[in-house]
């Protein structure tokens, strides 16, 4: 779904910098095909973000159109509800101002005044481009990140975060497959992506999960309407050396409606009411959250296209833990390898036990759940409840699988 906006001749300067947001090059979206434009309707918008949001995109058509009138009505309307919406107050102003002469840029405020503010203007128009640029490439029907290769039934809904569009969007696992069901925009760290260590601004990449939810009576003001920690440094980040934590979906504080594009510690930071939205929708633990810096968006018939070497390696470990074979089940775990804290050597007497408890008994992995990860290396994180044969409960289980050297093994196991 794409905005198309008509701009006339007689537009004003602040209409051209919105439509040229707008006309960004529909190649920078990443996609395997490029959707065709179509005409958004207003009542569409409210569906495709925070109704805040909405509202102001709404704003800007009528801009595009000329009618400047309703622009200033619907405008005044919305600061009035949103009073901390810095963005929607500069808009407000500039059709203020309009009303005397055309301004010839988003905020355009007296010289003293636009010196003294560079920083706090330069911000919210990074922002405004932000927001259009993420409506104007909206991902096509039907399709769904790469990383989402199959979510099982316990996983209800999931979130990818894209830091190139400062977007956050929000899927329900439904029967027929993942569903876009909203989007918000979102900021992300002073410094930008990919996290190495403690302190350093920077979001982390990756695959997540949510692993508790944080009351706002615990925390200050400035996390807003609460948080959604995740499980930032997860194993293949441990593998890796790398160090902070506290990495929290979280909102702003009340006098703050929302921030730059790259504005927090490392956190995804959304607009409280987009936050209450999500705290409500999804759940704590079962949760995934991708963060990458610019999402892949695959139909939803294709996730598992590339996936079957990684299945069958999958189920040849299934088959050699089934028949109890420590020597051939040893083959699947990389040197190295993590489980609960202990390294493969002290694990045998244990692994020992299991097999020969379980012997004969064929495992099941049920609710299973696989979500690929590519950088420089390819990795795969999987979860599911190992059951033997014959028993109504088992373990939940979260593995970690690299590709090396033409190989699948894994280099983390443990026990949710």
């Amino acid at each position: 779904m794409f905005l198309n906006l008509m701009l006339p001749k007689t537009a004003s300067l602040l209409c051209a910098i919105c439509w040229a947001c707008l006309m960004l090059a529909p190649s920078s979206a990443n996609t395997s095909v490029t959707p065709k434009p179509v005409t958004t309707k207003t009542e569409t918008l409210a569906s495709s973000g925070g109704v805040a949001e909405a509202r102001l995109i709404e704003i800007y058509r009528l801009i595009g159109r000329s009618d400047t009138r309703p622009a200033l009505r619907l405008a005044e309307i919305l600061v009035r509800d949103y009073p901390h919406f810095a963005l929607a107050q500069l808009v407000y102003a500039d059709l203020l101002s309009a009303r005397i002469r055309p301004p010839n840029n988003v905020g355009k405020v007296p010289a003293p005044q636009r010196q003294a503010n560079a920083a706090a203007l330069a911000d919210l128009r990074a922002e405004s481009a932000a927001r259009l640029k993420a409506l104007k490439e909206r991902p096509p029907a039907g399709f769904v990140p790469a990383e989402f290769v199959q979510l099982s039934g316990a996983n209800k809904h999931a979130i990818a975060v894209d830091a190139s569009r400062s977007r956050l969007y929000l899927f329900e696992n439904q029967p027929s497959g993942m569903k876009l069901v909203d989007d918000y925009y979102i900021s992300v760290g002073k410094l930008g992506v990919e996290k190495q260590t403690e302190g350093d601004q920077r979001t982390p990449l990756g695959v997540y999960f949510i692993t508790s939810q944080l009351d706002p009576k615990s925390l200050t003001k400035f996390y807003g309407s609460g948080a959604l920690p995740i499980n930032y440094p997860n194993m293949l980040d441990l593998r890796r050396g790398k160090t902070g934590s506290g990495i929290w979906l979280h909102g702003t504080p009340p006098d703050q409606f929302s921030r730059p594009p790259l504005a927090s510690d490392g956190c995804v930071v959304m607009a409280n009411p987009d936050l209450e939205r999500v705290i409500k929708t999804v759940a704590i633990r079962s949760t995934p959250v991708v963060i990458a810096s610019q999402i892949t968006w695959v139909a939803l018939s294709q996730t598992r296209k590339s996936s079957g070497p990684f299945e069958s390696r999958l189920a040849a470990w299934r088959k050699a833990k089934s028949s109890g074979n420590l020597a051939e089940l040893n083959s699947f775990y990389a040197t190295g390898l993590s489980i609960n804290g202990k390294t493969m050597a002290g694990l045998l007497p244990e692994l020992t036990r299991e097999l020969a408890k379980n012997r004969g008994r064929e495992l099941e992995l049920k609710d299973l759940s696989l979500l690929h990860w590519q950088d420089k290396e390819e990795t795969m994180v999987v979860t599911f409840g190992e059951v033997a044969a014959g028993q109504r409960t088992g373990t939940t289980k979260r593995q970690y699988w690299q590709h090396r050297s033409g190989q699948w093994t894994i280099f983390y196991e443990g026990v949710i």
